[in-house]
C-alpha cells in the first residue's frame, strides 16, 4: 500500500528546501533520537550492534568542533580514507558541518593515489580508519605536509583519535551551519580513472540533493506496507564511491532508513541473512560472481533439486518475457515459488524489495537469472559527474536490456552520434582546477556522458557502449567491448575478459580464469595453479568457454584468438578500478605486444 499523494509531496518537497547536508542530517538525527540508525559488528565474529540517531548527531558535532579547533576553515578539504563503517559517516558529515569540503579516497589506493588526490585538491587534514587502510594515505599525507591527521582506530598512527575527538562539546553545533548553502561544495569525489589520471569531480549539497529527491520519488513505487523509515539498507560499494555516498548513506539518512555495514565481499553472505536488507546497490560485477557461485553450488545438489532449480528459472524467465504463463504452468510455478525461489530469498535475508545494480551495463541474463528467482532487479545507469544517477528502472516497467526511464529532476537527450547527453540539478560544478576538461564535458548546461544509447517505445534509456571504447574493425563494423566481455564473464571458468580489436580483422582477447574455477580444476587434474597458464588441457576449456560465448554473438563480435592474463585484474596492480571496472588503457600498456602478436598469421 503506497503512502498517500499528499505525504509523498510532503516528504519529496524537504529536498528542495534543506539548506545543506549538515542541517538535513541534525534534522533527521534529532527527530530520530533513541531509534536505531547505523548497524556495525563491534568485533568481527559478534552480531550487530546499533548506534541511535542521538548518538549520532552528538559524535557528528563534537568532531565538528574539533576540526574548527584544528584550524579547519570554510571551504578547506579534507582527505577521508576508511572502509565502510559508522564514523565515515560521522566524519564525513562533520568535516562538511566544519565548513569543509570532505574527499572521499578509496580504501585500495596506493600512496601515489593518495599523494595524487591530496596534492590535486590541496587537503589540509587526512582522516584515515586502521591499519592497512590507513598506512599508504598517513604516508602521503606526511609528504604533502597536512595540517592534521585524525584516525578511526588505535592503530591507525594518526597524530588524533577519534575517540579524542568526539568527547568534547557537542551541545549545540557550530555557527558554521548557518553559513553553508545548497550551492556550496560539499566534496571533491575523485573518478576511478578508467582512462588516466582521477580527476577531482565537484558536488554541491544541491546535487546530492536533487538525488536524494529522485531516489525517494522511486522507493515510493517499492512500497508494500512500510513507509519509508522501515526501509533497511545493507551498505556494501566503497562509500568513496558517488553511488554508494549518495544512494546508500545520504538517502537512506534524509528518509529516517536504517543503514547496516557489510563486512566485505567474504562476509557478504552472512552479513545478507544477519541485515535482512530491504534495498541492496551494488555494480554488476558483484551480481556475476553471485551468479556464478549459485550456479557452481547447485552442481553439488542432488539432481532432483538442480532439475526443479532450471525449472523455476525457465518458468519464472517465460512469465518476465512473455508475460503469462498457461494454467498448469500457473499451477507449477507457484509450486516452485515455495520450494525453490523461497529459499533464494531466504539467501538475501527474506524481505528484500529490490536489488539496483549501477556503476555499468548490467548482462541481461545475469539480471533476468536474478529476475526468474523472485528478486526484483533493478537497473539504474549514472555518473559520478551527475552526483550520480540518471535514470532507473521502476516496479511495474522493467526492461533489463535498458536502465530505465529518467528520474525526477533529470532530462535527457541523444546527440547526433548517439551520446547521451543530460541536464538538472544535480550534475557537477565542474572538474577541480580543470576548466578546459570542465567546458569539454559540460557545454551549454548539457552533461556529455561519454555513453552511447537509444530510447526505447517507453522511453527506456538502453546504453549501447562508451563512446570512447568502441571498437571499429577493419570492416568498418561498430563493437561495444563491454556486451562482448560481459558474455565472456559468464562463464563459470573466467572471472573477467578484456576484447581488443581497433583496426583488426576480428577481435582477440586477454582473460582472467577465474580463481575458484582454476583451483578446483588444477586440483582435480594434480596440477599446480601457476602451470595452468601453459597447460594445454586448461586451455582447451577456456576455448570451450570462448566457443559458448561466441555461440551468443554476432559474427563482427565473435573473439577469435585469446591470452591468458600474467595475473588477475585488480585494484593493486591498476588494471581494475575500486568499482570492479576493467581499466582497458592500462591493461591495453601492459599486454599490448601480446595482444598484437595474437594476429600472427591471421
Amino acid at each position: 500500500m503506497a503512502l498517500p499523494l499528499s505525504e509523498r509531496e510532503t516528504l519529496l518537497a524537504r529536498y528542495d528546501v534543506w539548506p545543506s547536508l549538515p542541517a538535513m542530517a541534525l534534522e533527521m538525527l534529532e527527530a530520530g533520537g533513541d531509534r536505531p540508525l547505523l548497524w556495525h559488528k563491534p568485533t568481527r565474529a559478534g552480531d550487530y550492534a546499533p548506534i541511535s540517531h542521538a548518538e549520532i548527531r552528538r559524535q557528528i558535532v563534537a568532531l565538528a568542533h574539533k576540526l574548527i579547533a584544528l584550524g579547519l576553515k570554510p571551504g578547506e578539504r579534507v582527505l577521508l580514507a576508511s572502509e565502510n563503517r559508522p564514523e565515515w559517516l560521522v566524519a564525513d558529515v562533520a568535516v562538511m558541518l566544519a565548513g569543509g569540503v570532505t574527499v572521499p579516497a578509496y580504501t585500495t589506493n596506493s600512496v601515489a593515489d593518495h599523494a595524487h588526490v591530496l596534492s590535486d585538491s590541496g587537503a589540509v587534514g587526512a582522516i584515515v580508519s586502521g591499519g592497512k587502510v590507513a598506512a599508504p594515505a598517513l604516508k602521503a599525507a606526511q609528504a604533502a605536509n597536512v595540517r592534521f591527521t585524525l584516525g578511526f582506530d588505535s592503530d591507525s598512527g594518526a597524530d588524533i583519535s577519534f575517540e579524542e575527538a568526539v568527547a568534547g562539546d557537542a551541545t549545540a553545533p557550530p555557527s558554521t551551519l548557518d553559513a553553508l548553502t545548497r550551492n556550496d561544495l560539499s566534496s571533491l569525489i575523485y573518478t576511478s580513472g578508467t582512462g588516466g589520471a582521477p580527476k577531482g569531480v565537484m558536488l554541491s549539497h544541491r546535487a546530492i540533493f536533487t538525488n536524494c529527491k529522485s531516489a525517494m520519488d522511486l522507493v515510493f513505487d517499492l512500497q508494500e506496507v512500510d513507509d519509508p523509515k522501515q526501509e533497511a539498507f545493507l551498505s556494501f560499494l566503497p562509500l568513496s564511491h558517488a553511488y554508494e555516498r549518495t544512494a546508500g548513506q545520504f538517502f537512506p539518512l534524509s528518509a529516517g532508513c536504517q543503514i547496516y555495514y557489510a563486512e566485505g565481499i567474504d562476509r557478504l553472505a552472512k552479513n545478507l541473512t544477519e541485515a535482512r536488507p530491504t534495498i541492496m546497490t551494488a555494480v554488476p560485477r558483484l551480481y556475476e560472481s553471485l551468479y556464478a557461485r549459485i550456479l557452481q553450488g547447485l552442481k553439488k545438489e542432488a539432481d532432483y533439486k538442480q532439475r526443479m532449480f532450471h525449472r523455476a528459472l525457465a518458468l519464472g524467465r517465460k512469465r518476465i518475457e512473455s508475460g503469462s504463463l498457461g494454467l498448469f504452468e500457473t499451477i507449477e510455478n507457484a509450486t516452485l515459488d515455495l520450494l525453490v525461489r523461497s529459499k533464494v530469498r531466504d539467501r538475501f535475508g527474506g524481505r528484500l524489495k529490490a536489488l539496483i545494480s549501477g556503476g555499468a551495463p548490467l548482462n541481461y541474463e545475469v539480471g533476468i537469472f536474478f529476475s526468474a528467482l523472485g528478486l526484483r532487479v533493478l537497473q539504474g545507469y549514472g555518473q559520478t559527474e551527475a552526483a550520480p544517477v540518471i535514470s532507473c528502472n521502476r516496479p511495474g516497467i522493467v526492461d533489463l536490456r535498458t536502465v530505465g526511464p529518467k528520474l525526477l529532476g533529470v532530462e535527457i537527450k541523444l546527440a547526433e552520434d548517439g551520446e547521451i547527453l543530460v541536464r538538472g540539478d544535480m550534475l557537477m560544478d565542474g572538474y577541480w582546477g580543470q576548466p578546459e576538461d570542465t567546458a569539454g564535458t559540460i557545454v551549454d548546461g548539457w552533461l556529455h556522458t561519454g555513453d552511447v544509447g537509444v530510447f526505447d517505445a517507453q522511453d527506456r534509456l538502453m546504453i549501447t557502449d562508451r563512446k570512447k571504447d568502441l571498437i571499429v574493425n577493419a570492416g568498418g563494423d561498430n563493437v561495444a567491448p563491454q556486451k562482448v566481455e560481459g558474455v565472456l564473464a559468464l562463464s563459470e571458468a573466467i572471472e573477467h575478459a578484456m576484447v581488443y580489436g581497433d583496426r583488426q580483422p576480428h577481435l582477440v582477447a586477454l582473460i582472467n580464469p577465474d580463481p575458484a574455477f582454476a583451483e578446483a580444476w588444477a586440483r582435480d587434474h594434480g596440477v599446480e595453479v601457476e602451470a595452468l597458464r601453459d597447460n594445454a588441457e586448461f586451455r582447451a576449456v577456456l576455448q570451450k568457454a570462448v566457443d559458448e560465448a561466441n555461440a551468443k554473438l554476432a559474427t563482427y563480435e565473435r573473439v577469435r584468438r585469446f591470452a591468458i592474463a600474467d595475473e588477475r585484474f585488480t585494484t593493486a596492480n591498476g588494471q581494475l578500478t575500486p568499482t570492479m571496472k576493467i581499466r582497458r588503457r592500462f591493461i591495453i600498456e601492459a599486454y599490448k605486444d601480446r595482444l598484437e602478436a595474437l594476429y600472427g598469421g591471421a
